[in-house]
C-alpha cells in the first residue's frame, strides 16, 4: 500500500519537471546556449528524482 502512495506523489513531480523543463526548452526563444543550460538542468532533475524514487522503493521493500 505504501508503495502506491510513494508513486502517487512521485508523479506530479514528474508532471511538474517536464512541464516547467522541458516547456521552456522547446518553446522558447532563448539563444541555443540558455536551451541547452536548461536541458543539462532539467535532466539532473530527472536525474535525483529517479534516485530518490529507487532509494525509497528499496527501502519499503
Amino acid at each position: 500500500m505504501g508503495k502506491w502512495i510513494l508513486l502517487l506523489l512521485f508523479i506530479p513531480l514528474y508532471i511538474l519537471v517536464t512541464f516547467f523543463g522541458l516547456g521552456p526548452i522547446i518553446l522558447a526563444d532563448g539563444s541555443l546556449e540558455e536551451r541547452i543550460v536548461t536541458l543539462l538542468a532539467t535532466a539532473a532533475i530527472y536525474g535525483i528524482l529517479t534516485l530518490i524514487l529507487q532509494l525509497l522503493l528499496k527501502r519499503k521493500n
